[in-house]
């Protein structure tokens, strides 16, 4: 299709319309025409699109995301993503007609040419990239929001390492204690009793960063255990400069396990599961306990040092 300041959507065949969706370039604006939908973006001398203006194109009228391939659109020109076209029982959220299978190449083309700076720019990340591996970059970003590392709750709270810190002491009243190491007693009067699986979260101030030491009961398969581990509250590249050693004993024995904290961005649930950490039978952990072993007693010590 030719550049021309006149052309209007009327002069482009109705079956070329209901396939794709085109675009013309004229001096001051890049006009995209789509079943008689007209879109002007301001464009700059180089003639290339404002990408915010371009950008609020791509945003979805749903869901507000920004639209990745398949673009749809109806046969109004009005677009929407691939996830809300089944939202939305196949019917234009803007003027309910049937959207059927139109996608809006032309739009998915000039998501092609965009450049946009990380969603986390403000907080740091001074990365910019092609709109198609933004996200990408997005879902790996170390500047992205840290989630709750309580486990004794579906806790949605998220933010940077200062927030999270303080949801933990204010919300969850986490115990926050100075040091590289550590020497806590668990008692529990029921060992028998696994479902309350969480036990207690203690945060620790070391070497300027924060440690959080997990203790809590679950089964193993069918068999009750306790197991202690350390996370970072931080990223994995950082957490790998450090390392700590957890013991438990009683009754002349002792257990000893050594290892390397894991990042709070690994889920607390994929940690556990792992088995990355002191783990004690609920035999082994009744049998430290001694007396008539209806009672858990267990004191666990540990140290965290810097990988040099």
């Amino acid at each position: 299709m030719s550049s021309n300041s006149g052309l209007t959507a009327e002069d482009i065949p109705e079956s070329e319309l209901v396939e794709t969706t085109s675009l013309v370039v004229n001096s001051g604006e890049i006009r995209k025409l789509s079943l008689g939908r007209t879109w002007s973006i301001p464009v700059n001398k180089s003639g290339v699109g404002s990408s915010n203006s371009v950008h609020e194109l791509l945003e979805c009228p749903v869901c507000a995301n920004s639209m990745y391939p398949p673009i749809h659109q109806c046969p109004n020109g009005h677009t929407l993503c691939s996830s809300c076209k089944a939202r939305v029982h196949n019917h234009c959220p803007t003027c309910r007609h049937e959207l059927g299978n139109i996608r809006c190449l032309a739009l998915e083309k000039v998501a092609e040419s965009l450049e946009l700076p990380c969603r986390y720019q403000s907080v740091g990340c001074p990365e910019i990239f092609p709109y198609y591996g933004k996200l990408k970059h997005e879902q790996q970003c170390r500047f992205r929001p840290y989630s709750c590392p309580y486990a004794g709750a579906e806790c949605l709270v998220t933010g940077d390492i200062g927030t999270i810190l303080a949801h933990l002491k204010d919300d969850h009243k986490v115990d926050m204690h100075d040091g590289c190491t550590f020497n806590h007693r668990y008692v529990k009067s029921n060992p028998h009793e696994v479902e309350n699986a969480t036990w207690m979260l203690t945060v620790f101030n070391c070497f300027g960063q924060h440690f959080c030491l997990h203790f809590e009961a679950f089964l193993l398969g069918v068999a009750p255990v306790y197991m202690a581990f350390l996370r970072f509250m931080g990223e994995d590249e950082e957490a790998k400069g450090y390392g700590y050693s957890l013991e438990v004993g009683g009754n002349g024995r002792k257990l000893i396990w050594q290892g390397v904290p894991r990042s709070i961005r690994d889920g607390h649930r994929k940690v556990r599961d792992s088995h990355d950490g002191l783990i004690i039978h609920r035999k082994m952990a009744l049998f430290f306990s001694g007396g008539n072993r209806q009672e858990l007693k267990l004191r666990v010590t540990g140290r965290i040092w810097k990988e040099q």
